[in-house]
């Protein structure tokens, strides 16, 4: 299986199955001597874990990451740097049922038809077991980008959308679903009982937003900022759709609405008054927070009966036992702001290598 890699000059390859004995991955190009121990990393993945409530699944693993290379004395050295999580709750017997039966709208049947093998046990490769990895190789992304703080929060959960009135980014951490408006939580906690109750899942929407980034990432064709977001976010398990800024609502728009316009401040910086680019023009960001949302399906592995085919040719019924997410989205808000890190971390080291004098601010030059 080739393409467990991703980013240019920051690049980032996993590796590990869902029920194996460990996953992993490996950063290469992260620059020497900055500062990087286990302690920077496991914050991070103590979001992420399974088990932390009863709204996700109940597999219970520490996550507990070992640095195995590229530190030393507790700075980079500039080599590759290995990471490493044991597996420790593997129920394997779960998925016997099902090993010859494809589940529908999961990976079943495209791994059996691609590569005429499959690991049945929890999916395998295709499990978002692999995104814990994402979230480690994130948070060492995340020490590169100085001044640029990433944060991400569930907008809508089976499309019970949040009041942006009422965002507050300290509810984020107050309450299980990373949700930024008390009352939507308060909701989401009774549609998603329902539907754990019932045997069913839910979809969700994510918005990730970065701040302080610097105008100058990306590039106009081929390495446009938005399209490597665009692409991270959506080799994500179970993700379905992802828009920059505005989005899709900007079909809807004027070109009058649209136009973010902009003004002079007296300290000579360029001041946007709107931003439904998300913060990237052209593939280039404008030193505006960068704004990015991903659809996430519901759990494909659930209780209600559903009709499928197997191995043999046979269509028959499934349905799917052990511990899974009724909302496999509220995980999603760590890793997909580790996905924005990682991205902007090998834009940041591009942007550097081809303009090393560049401004860090959206400062024109004053006659």
């Amino acid at each position: 299986m080739s393409h467990n890699s991703f980013g240019h000059l920051f690049r980032v390859t996993t590796w590990g199955e869902s029920h194996g004995a460990a996953i992993g991955c490996v950063v290469d190009g992260c620059p020497p001597r900055i500062p990087l121990t286990e302690a920077d990393i496991q914050p991070f993945l103590d979001r992420r874990r399974p088990g932390l409530s009863k709204f996700v699944t109940q597999r219970q693993e520490p996550d507990q990451v070992r640095i195995l290379s590229g530190t030393f004395e507790g700075v980079t050295t500039g080599t590759p740097i290995s990471l490493l999580i044991e597996n420790q709750d593997q129920r394997s017997k779960d998925y016997g049922e099902i090993k010859d039966r494809f589940r529908p709208g999961h990976a079943d049947l495209t791994y059996e038809l691609k590569y005429g093998i499959r690991d049945y046990r929890g999916g395998g490769r295709s499990s978002a077991r692999e995104t814990a990895m994402r979230v480690a190789a994130g948070a060492v992304a995340r020490k590169l980008l100085e001044g640029v703080t990433i944060r991400g929060a569930l907008v809508c959960i089976g499309g019970d959308w949040v009041d942006r009135t009422k965002w507050d980014w300290a509810q984020v951490d107050q309450n299980p679903f990373f949700c930024p408006d008390p009352d939507a939580a308060d909701r989401w906690e009774q549609k998603l009982s329902a539907a754990r109750k019932s045997g069913s899942s839910l979809g969700a929407i994510i918005e990730v937003v970065a701040e302080g980034v610097p105008p100058g990432l990306g590039a106009p064709v081929y390495g446009k900022l938005d399209s490597d977001l665009a692409a991270a976010l959506m080799s994500v398990n179970a993700v379905k759709g992802v828009e920059i800024g505005a989005g899709f609502a900007a079909a809807a728009f004027t070109g009058e609405e649209n136009a973010d316009e902009m003004r002079m401040d007296p300290d000579g910086l360029v001041r946007f008054e709107s931003n439904h680019a998300g913060g990237i023009l052209g593939g280039i960001s404008t030193g505006q927070p960068v704004v990015a949302r991903f659809a996430v399906k519901p759990t494909s592995s659930i209780l209600t009966p559903r009709r499928s085919v197997d191995r043999f040719g046979q269509e028959v019924e499934i349905l799917t036992k052990g511990r899974h997410d009724p909302c496999v989205g509220i995980r999603a808000v760590p890793v997909g702001e580790a996905m924005v890190a990682l991205v902007l971390a090998d834009h940041l080291l591009r942007h550097r290598a081809q303009n090393p004098d560049a401004p860090s601010q959206a400062r024109l030059p004053r006659n």
